[in-house]
């Protein structure tokens, strides 16, 4: 077991602050701005949420890739939660990856692709949620 304390302080409005013991940095968090008092400018539940998604992929990726000798020279990602009304409630029904990834050796396109895949597969934060994780990769050399 591992865990991860966060602690949250409301500031004023609809706007607080995040912080953990163990980290240095705090973030300030609000309603979105789709919302009443939403606030423009300001990390939202949703983009955490999405960037959570986003993040594990990543670190997901970099342990398969290193564990495969893949070798790369960029990779980034792009991702976008999506927020929908079902029955009633909001949910957020889908977080859509967008990886870019150079690699230094062009001969390991499909190698880098099933990398990809097994990291969607593995990545713990999309294996605890209910919403739908798509893939889009975009590989180059």
């Amino acid at each position: 077991m591992h865990p991860y304390k966060v602690n949250l302080n409301w500031t004023s409005d609809r706007k607080g602050e995040i912080s953990s013991p163990d980290l240095e940095t705090t973030i300030d968090v609000a309603t979105p701005p789709e919302f009443p008092k939403g606030m423009k400018g300001i990390w939202s539940p949703e983009h955490l949420f999405t960037a959570a998604v986003n993040s594990c992929f990543m670190t997901t990726f970099l342990a398969i890739a290193e564990n495969s000798k893949l070798e790369y020279s960029e990779f980034s990602c792009e991702s976008e939660g999506i927020l929908d009304q079902v029955e009633g409630k909001y949910l957020m029904t889908e977080v859509i990856l967008k990886p870019k990834l150079k690699l230094i050796n062009g001969a390991d396109v499909e190698k880098a692709k099933k990398i990809f895949q097994k990291s969607e597969k593995a990545c713990l934060i999309s294996n605890s949620i209910k919403s739908t994780t798509s893939l889009i990769g975009e590989i180059t050399s």
